[in-house]
């Protein structure tokens, strides 16, 4: 399951909050993925459409493909990738 709540402060989830339509777009591409590969996988946009990814991937290469389809989702500006990698 694909996540994002948008926990920070006060300020901070009001921009993430801002921009949802972009993290439903991400979380909706990442969906279409095997299931296995990006499950714990957490999205958050703030206000100018920079995405953060967060959680973890199985590999690399998933981190990698986690991070390419969240930089094809329009309005997108900047992907912030922060999942690790645990096997």
């Amino acid at each position: 399951m694909v996540s994002g709540a948008g926990f920070a402060a006060e300020g901070k989830t009001r921009e993430f909050v801002k921009d949802s339509v972009i993290t439903t777009k991400v979380k909706a591409e990442m969906a279409k993925e095997k299931p296995s590969t990006l499950v714990k996988v957490s999205v958050d946009t703030d206000k100018t459409g920079v995405v953060v990814l967060s959680g973890t991937a199985k590999t690399k290469a998933d981190k990698e493909r986690a991070e390419s389809v969240a930089r094809s989702v329009t309005g997108v500006t900047t992907v912030e990738n922060n999942i690790e990698v645990k096997m």
